[in-house]
């Protein structure tokens, strides 16, 4: 039972390199997130079906431009018993902009869900939205 339960959780994660300041970028995901439909309309707003979550802040870490949220409720959680996202932005070496990484923990409900492949690439693509929109304002 315990090997079956194992092959349901998961962990998958990405990095994204950006130009904005680690600063800036965590500002805007954790302090400014009603702004994200505006920065990233196309995808936000865009075509698609629309998904719904509620999510709860875990921990904040703006020393280090770190988050962790737990999704509690909406549509995620019809596919996924848990499931928790963590960011970190670090300023690149030697240059300037940053590297933006994503970290998803999950349990799916059963085999049949997908893992989360593809929402960990729309992560990566409001990031860039998110980026081009902070590099727009400077």
């Amino acid at each position: 039972m315990a090997e079956e339960a194992s092959s349901l959780v998961g962990i998958i994660e990405t990095t994204v390199e950006v130009k904005s300041t680690p600063e800036k970028l965590h500002d805007m995901l954790v302090g400014k997130k009603h702004h994200i439909p505006s920065a990233s309309p196309s995808l936000v707003h865009g075509y698609g079906e629309a998904r719904v979550m509620k999510e709860r802040i875990e921990s904040i870490d703006p020393e280090n431009n770190r988050a962790t949220y737990r999704v509690l409720e909406g549509d995620l959680m019809n596919e996924y018993k848990s499931f928790v996202v963590t960011f970190q932005v670090t300023p690149k070496e030697g240059e300037p902009g940053s590297v933006l990484h994503w970290h998803f923990e999950y349990e799916k409900i059963n085999e049949q869900v997908a893992h989360p492949e593809t929402l960990l690439q729309f992560a990566v693509e409001v990031s860039k939205e998110i980026d081009a929109h902070l590099m727009s304002e400077e």
